[in-house]
Formats: C-alpha cells, structure tokens, sequence
C-alpha cells in the first residue's frame, strides 16, 4: 500500500526518516521495559477474515498478507473458516461461501494460509466464528426445524448486527442450533474436524457464538429434553438458576465430545476460546468458561476487550476472571481492536494496549487484518503501523516457538 501522511513528503529519503523516528518515537518504551514485564512464551496473533477484505480470493494476496505478518514479529494466524452457514473449502456438512466458490472454488485458502505459515514458522489456529448460529434463511435450518432454539413466544429469530426483526430478511436474520440436539452435535464436530485433518492445523477455535443464548430453549426438542431429565417443564423464568445450569451444562456436554472428537482424530486437539467478559458469557450466553478452563477442555483463552480507551482497556484486564484463569495456569491473550469499520486504533494506543497485557504476561491478538494495515489502517498508514508493530513484538514478546523450523526473522 502506498505510504501517506497528513503532508505530501517529496523525496523517499524524507519518508524513510519520518518512518524511523516515529518509531523511535512511539515503540521506544517498549524498548525499554525491564525485563521482569516482558511477557513469556505467548502468542502474538491476528484474525483474518473476508468480510470486509478480499484477502481469501487471491493466491498472491494470502502469501504476501503471510509474508508481512512475519516480518512484523507475529506468530500465530487465527483465519476465520466458518461464518454465515457456509465455510471457506469444500465441506461435507456445509456449502462453500458463495463469493469464493463463484471466484475461486479451488483456491483452498485456508490450507493455503496454513501452508505458508508454516513455511514461516507461524502457527495457524482456525476461528470459527459463527459457533452455533446460522442465517434464517440456511438450508440446514429449512431441512432441521428441530436443530433449532426456540423462544418462549416459539420464535428462533435473533436480530444481530444492525438487523431488524421486522423488516430484515431472513438472510440477515440469525437462529441458533441446539448443542443438546445429537443431529446438532455431529454436524458441528464434522465440521471441526474435517478442516483439522485436511490443513493439518495447530488448532481450532472458539469464539463467543459457540454459546446458548439465555432465552432461547423452548422449542419442543429441548422441552422434552428438560422435562425427561428433570421431570420439570422449562420455567417461565429463563433466568432460572437451575434452568439456566441444565442449559449451560448442554453446551459444556457438546464440547467434551469435540475435545474427544479431536483426540481421536489424525490433526490437532488443541482448543482455543475467545469469549467476552465472564458475567456477560456466564449471564447471556451460558458459556461457564472458568469451569471449561479447569477442567482442561480448552486450552487457551483469548480473551476480547474492545475498550476504546487506554484506562477501560486496563480497567478490563483486571477483572477477577482472568485473574483466577492465570492462577490455573491456563495461557491468556488479549483480544485487541486494531481496527474495523470507521474505527482504527491509533499505533502509540495500539503500544500502550500491547504493553499493558504484555506486563501481565499475556500475548495479543488483534482484530483484524485489514485494521493493522490494510483498509482501516487510518490516517498514519500501512508502513507506519508495520514499524511500529514489528518492534513492540520483538521488544516484548520472544519466540514461542523455538523448535518450529522458525523462519520469521526471513526478509
């Protein structure tokens, strides 16, 4: 991308001086933490997606995105491969994302991306965003009306991300999928599993969608469910203690058997979670990631905080949550907002963010690409931020992975 500043610079030696001395500038105190706040083995990651970005169309576009996150210091690529009921290759349980199999059906990029990470020493953790949810319109929920959650007035339709339940179409509208529902339980896990052995990934991870949202489950399945375990209908209340436990344990049933699933499998069994603060995971989505964390059946949290702020993002890192989730001695990073829509982080709060969680010994991923240096880099642009970036990382974070054939420090 071509460099800008607020002033056109006439010569490249100016650019190249401007871009030397802002980093100076800004990383410098990263530069100069003591060793005691440098954070130990940890990730130093990105989510990469399609949506807003053309990254997973092209073949030379991947390996030039691979490339520069490399040379950038980070060490793990978190691609999203399961989003809007479809995913990103071609799959048993799922049809291919519409824009990728009308441009490039062969292109495979979520192979393609591990492949060439790999190549650099990077480690690749597949996101898949969407959990349990689908559009309105998804075949699966035409052919499956009991996979899906209901709410007490028998609706499954969830209004996210600007929709609008009475004038959004269908295709814009989200139902859930029940994790009780057996139908339910092996598409989900195929689908994990099929990307696992195929790309030969480090990984699979969770986010905030793998969930059961706290008013849904009056649908008859799960009515029946409840009432022939318990021999209770389900209460009114859906705040419910006992109700909402039963739910929350359905969910922590499902994924026991995708940490078998995996470990049965021929890839990686390794688990990440990206979830939202504890309360509000624990209150409206039913995900007890504090028990999933002690009982080992996931095996790092990337935990998002979105702050704006450089004292609410701190105020976030305290929570007692991911205070008792390090005493477990489970690895923690920090969902970081580099840039997305009409929203960029500047580069000097992208630093003071990176070395707030860094001091606490937690890596960083960011959200997402395109905010590092691509269409949301804002005004500083692409290769001020790349700078910038690439000496926070080597200044605080060293390699985790040693023993990988690392090849990151390649230009």
């Amino acid at each position: 991308m071509k460099f800008k500043t607020p002033h056109t610079l006439k010569s490249k030696s100016k650019t190249n001086f401007l871009i030397k001395h802002l980093v100076v500038l800004l990383a410098g105190c990263a530069t100069q933490l003591p060793l005691a706040v440098v954070a130990g083995a940890n990730r130093v990651g990105v989510w990469l997606t399609n949506s807003p970005s053309p990254l997973y169309y092209d073949a030379g576009r991947i390996d030039r995105a691979v490339a520069e996150l490399a040379d950038a210091g980070f060490n793990t690529l978190y691609p999203n491969v399961w989003s809007r009921g479809t995913t990103f290759y071609r799959s048993k349980w799922a049809p291919m994302e519409p824009a990728l199999a009308e441009r490039s059906p062969d292109l495979d990029p979520i192979c393609r991306i591990t492949a060439r990470a790999h190549q650099r020493g990077l480690q690749v953790i597949p996101w898949y965003e969407y959990g349990l949810m689908e559009p309105g319109d998804a075949k699966v929920v035409k052919q499956n009306p009991d996979w899906i959650l209901k709410k007490q007035d028998g609706s499954p339709y969830y209004a996210m991300h600007g929709a609008n339940l009475q004038t959004s179409p269908l295709k814009d509208l989200r139902v859930w999928l029940n994790p009780a529902h057996p139908g339910v339980r092996q598409r989900f896990i195929g689908l994990i599993t099929e990307i696992v052995e195929r790309c030969k990934v480090d990984g699979v991870q969770l986010d905030d969608h793998f969930a059961w949202p706290v008013d849904l489950g009056y649908d008859s399945y799960t009515s029946a469910l409840y009432k022939q375990e318990t021999g209770l209908e389900p209460p009114a209340d859906y705040t419910n203690r006992a109700w909402m436990t039963w739910r929350r344990n359905k969910l922590t049933e499902l994924l026991v058997e995708l940490r078998q699933a995996l470990q049965r499998s021929n890839g990686n069994s390794r688990i990440s979670l990206s979830p939202g603060p504890f309360r509000f995971a624990y209150n409206k989505w039913l995900q007890d990631w504090e028990i999933w964390s002690v009982r080992r059946l996931v095996d790092e949290l990337v935990i998002q905080n979105y702050a704006y702020s450089v004292r609410g993002f701190e105020q976030d890192l305290n929570q007692s949550a991911i205070e008792r989730a390090q005493s477990w001695g489970i690895p923690i990073n920090i969902g970081v907002l580099a840039g997305f829509g009409g929203r960029t982080t500047d580069a000097n709060t992208l630093r003071k963010k990176v070395e707030l969680s860094a001091s606490r010994g937690f890596g960083v991923i960011y959200f997402y690409w395109e905010g590092l240096w691509g269409q949301y880099a804002g005004r500083e642009g692409a290769e001020i931020r790349k700078s910038i970036l690439n000496q926070v990382h080597r200044s605080l974070y060293p390699d985790p992975f040693p023993n990988s054939n690392n090849l990151r420090s390649i230009h």
